[in-house]
């Protein structure tokens, strides 16, 4: 199995956790202030590119 097709499994089984996970955070994040909304989101929305840019890079054997 090349590279590329492991990254692929492992980052799309990452991702479905990931979201999985901030989906189910989210529903409690909701009944907070908005600030606490607005920083939740910002974060959660920009986390998933860190471990995904690192699995693309050694998917291209770099």
């Amino acid at each position: 199995m090349s590279r590329a097709s492991i990254a692929t499994l492992v980052g799309l089984a990452g991702f479905l956790a990931y979201v999985i996970a901030v989906v189910t955070l989210a529903d409690h994040v909701l009944q907070m202030h908005w600030a606490v909304q607005a920083l939740f989101f910002l974060v959660a929305g920009t986390v998933w590119a860190f471990p995904a840019s690192k699995l693309i890079l050694w998917a291209g054997g770099k």
